[in-house]
């Protein structure tokens, strides 16, 4: 089994405080469901911003969060901004365990670390939200992987709310170094944000909420 590996979040996870939640336990601020946390609950040793080639989608319905949950498409002919975490493998399979509403240290959580090193490209594991595993190169010599829908070509695009994309703006801007202006210009440009959000609303409700650290309330209701 691979030791260490470098999980790259997209989603609300791209924030630190938020992934937390999925490594020591707890509720986000604006979500609907307390994590119980990793059997590891050691923070990453390592965290940065990374660009790799695939696109953001957001679609579905989010059971945290209301709206749609973020997926990752592979076969986008964009780039995607990520940020990378160095956790275990084992921190990995909890971390994915949970994004599928299962416990850390199930069965599927330990087939999801066990699989990691077999895993050369995109390897499904089943039709769940995020039960597809992606490798996505190397980072200093380890393994960056991400998790994403099988079959995101099936996915009807759908906006998200607006603690969401909070989220995701704060962690775009922690990993990256962003601009405001240049979290809605990325997020304006992926699938479904268009069909709730013009670029105008999204700079006025990222804006503050971003700078003062709130988060807005909203439908709560997972998806990472």
């Amino acid at each position: 089994m691979m030791e260490r590996v470098w999980y790259v979040a997209y989603g609300s996870n791209l924030a630190l405080e938020r992934f937390t939640c999925y490594l020591a336990g707890g509720r986000p601020h604006g979500g609907a469901r307390v994590y119980s946390g990793c059997r590891n609950q050691d923070p990453p040793r390592q965290s940065v911003g990374v660009t790799v080639p695939g696109g953001l989608v957001f679609a579905g319905a989010s059971k945290v969060w209301g709206g749609g949950s973020a997926f990752y498409n592979p076969s986008a002919s964009t780039q995607l901004a990520g940020r990378a975490y160095l956790l275990t493998a084992d921190q990995l399979g909890d971390v994915v365990a949970q994004e599928m509403w299962r416990a850390p240290g199930s069965p599927f959580a330990l087939e999801v670390a066990a699989l990691l090193p077999a895993v050369d490209a995109i390897h499904t594991m089943g039709p769940g939200r995020y039960e597809t595993v992606v490798r996505l190169g190397e980072l200093d010599g380890m393994p960056m992987f991400t998790v994403t829908h099988g079959t995101i070509a099936d996915l009807t695009p759908v906006a998200p709310t607006a603690p969401y994309l909070h989220w995701i703006a704060t962690g775009l801007i922690e990993a990256h170094g962003w601009n405001i202006q240049q979290v809605v210009d990325y997020l304006h440009d992926a699938p479904g944000v268009q069909l709730g959000w013009t670029p105008g609303a999204l700079l006025s409700v990222l804006d503050g909420s971003v700078l003062d650290g709130s988060v807005l309330d909203g439908d709560a209701g997972g998806g990472g």
